[in-house]
Order: structure tokens, then sequence, then C-alpha cells
């Protein structure tokens, strides 16, 4: 419910100013509808077979589930590796240069994210690596237990962890410690200035904006990936089922941090949010301006 309604009021927001939408916030966009399309594709029939005590709808539905999420879980990954490149990029040029980043090229880098993922996710399908039900048994992935009496799935899960896991993780933490050296130097450069310029304080506000929706990503998911990784050494009957159930919802939450993070660093997403009113007759009612300052994320909604 926090993933879809957060992240619909996010795609809303852009949708009423996308005249005024910057270059790079295309990819705060995207992000939002991988979360969402995450949340809508794969949760219900989670939910459903959590009830029912066991997997709904045979391997079909289990390879369904397992597709869209490697889809969405790598297309959120390489959107926010692209975030962090992109914000190095503007930090360290000029306005002229930055200025380059145009919404095309964004655009086009967005495609390529998909293309990326949508390449990754569809490997199992044609023999490289393989899909399976999770060891608690009410959600599917990829089949890690397989992977240790498999040279196949072996390789593909080498190459996958490398390729859509160490690498852009690594490339996001080089890239935000890039950009806290080139602002602590600036921030040096100006300590004898009375008055920050506002230009300065905006660009530490996405910065850490785009930090925290990272580090809120990597660390949702990166106790998943650790069962996963032992997983794959291991028998699966080594880990308790809990164990396993856990990181896994843990990853799945990380959908729902994002638009929260953006009501409280964002002055333009707060005040579009409090005008937002959608056709279906559903209302976003704010507590008082001063009120909120001091509770960002108090809201209710009403019909």
């Amino acid at each position: 419910i926090l993933t879809v309604l957060g992240n619909s009021a996010v795609l809303a927001t852009a949708v009423k100013r996308s005249s005024l939408l910057k270059s790079p916030e295309l990819l705060t966009v995207n992000l939002a509808v991988a979360d969402i399309g995450m949340a809508i594709s794969m949760y219900p029939l989670a939910i459903a077979s959590a009830w029912n005590h066991a997997w709904l709808g045979g391997d079909a539905s289990c390879i369904y589930y397992a597709l869209m999420g490697f889809l969405f879980g790598v297309c959120s990954m390489m959107t926010l590796c692209a975030m962090a490149v992109i914000r190095l990029l503007v930090t360290n040029s000029s306005k002229s240069n930055s200025n380059k980043i145009t919404k095309n090229t964004v655009l086009t880098l967005i495609t390529l994210i998909w293309l990326y993922s949508l390449l990754w996710a569809i490997l199992p399908l044609v023999g490289w690596g393989y899909y399976g039900p999770e060891p608690f048994g009410i959600s599917c992935t990829i089949a890690w237990s397989q992977f240790h009496n498999s040279s196949n799935g072996f390789s593909f899960i080498l190459s996958m962890f490398l390729m859509c896991t160490v690498l852009p993780a690594v490339t996001i933490v080089a890239c935000y410690l890039g950009i806290a050296w080139k602002v602590h130097k600036a921030y040096q450069e100006i300590q004898n200035i009375d008055r920050i310029p506002n230009a300065a304080t905006l660009d530490k506000k996405l910065t850490l904006m785009a930090m925290l929706i990272s580090a809120g990503f990597l660390s949702s998911w990166t106790p998943y990936a650790a069962a996963s990784f032992w997983s794959i050494f291991n028998s699966s009957d080594s880990l308790q089922p809990i164990v396993t159930l856990l990181p896994c919802l843990f990853a799945k939450s990380s959908t729902a941090y994002n638009p929260f993070i953006y009501y409280i660093f964002s002055k333009t997403f707060r005040r579009e949010l409090r005008q937002l009113q959608c056709c279906c007759g559903w209302r976003a009612h704010f507590f008082s301006p001063d009120n909120s300052a001091e509770h960002p994320a108090s809201m209710m909604w009403s019909g």
C-alpha cells in the first residue's frame, strides 16, 4: 500500500509538472515506475501465496514472479547507478557543461537500462541460469541452491552478481565519495563567506537525497544478497525458513522508502503533493505547514 500510494504520488506530481522536469529528474520517475511495477506485478501473488501457506499457480506463475522481480530489481539498481554518475558529472562540471545532459540523453539512458535489465531477466528462460521457488516456499526468484551443482548456473550467478550487483554498487559508492570530497573542498573555499550560496546549498541537499535513496536500496538488498550467496555454496536446508524469509521481505520493502525521502528533502514535491487531487476523487490532506515541517511524513488519505 505504501509503495503504490507513495510512488503513484511521485508519478502524478511528475506528470503535473512534466514541462518543468529537469533531465536528471527523469531517472527519479523511472525509479518510481520500477518500484510500482514491482509492487503491482509481484506483491499480490506473494500475499495470496502467504495466506495459502503454499505457492499458487505452479511453475508458470513462479517463473513469471521471478522474471518480474529480476527485471525490476536490476532496473532499480542500474537507475540508481545512473543517478550517481550523473550527479557526479553535474557536481564536477560547470553550469554550461551540466546543461549538456539533455532530456534526450537521459531518455536514451533509461531505454538502455530497461534493455539491459530485460536481457538479464530473460537469460534464465533461454538456458543460462534457472528460476525457482525460495526456500520458504511462498516466493520465487533465481534458483540459488541449484548453482553449486551446475556449472551453467554457477557461471550465470557469478556473472550476474558481478555485472548487476558488485559493479553498480561500487560505482555508486565511488561516485558519492567523489561528490562528498568535491563538496567538502567547495565548502572549504567558501568557509570565510558568511552566507553560503543558495546553489551550493541546493546541490548539497540534492546530493544527500540521492545518497539516502541509494543507501536505502543497498541496505535493504544486502541481507538478501548475503543469504542468496550463502545458498550457492551450501544446502538450502542449512538455513531456517525464517532466515531466508526476513531478508526477502526486507528487500521488497525498499520500494516504499523513496517517496518519504522525496517528501522530506524536496519542497517542490511537498508543494505539489498538497495540491494534488486525483481524478478518482482521492485527495491528500496534510496538517498545517508548521506541523508538517516537524512531522514530514504525517498525512492521511480520505475519500
